[in-house]
């Protein structure tokens, strides 16, 4: 993937707390990742499902409501 010049800029609303993520603040990566793995990134998440690690789409579905 291209080098991502919006790193700083991202990290301010990058609400991921997963420790230790590698693609905090590179959103493009994030989303492949996740995509990849039928899943959606974190900051789509209310704050206490983000927290779960659970990044399935049932998941965000049930805690979306």
């Amino acid at each position: 993937m291209a080098e991502c010049n919006s790193i700083a800029e991202n990290m301010e609303h990058c609400t991921c707390t997963y420790e230790p993520c590698e693609r905090k603040g590179k959103c493009c990566d994030c989303v492949v990742y996740h995509r990849d793995a039928g899943e959606i990134p974190g900051c789509f998440f209310t704050a206490e499902a983000e927290k779960t690690y659970d990044r399935s789409i049932a998941n965000f579905v049930a805690t979306s409501k």
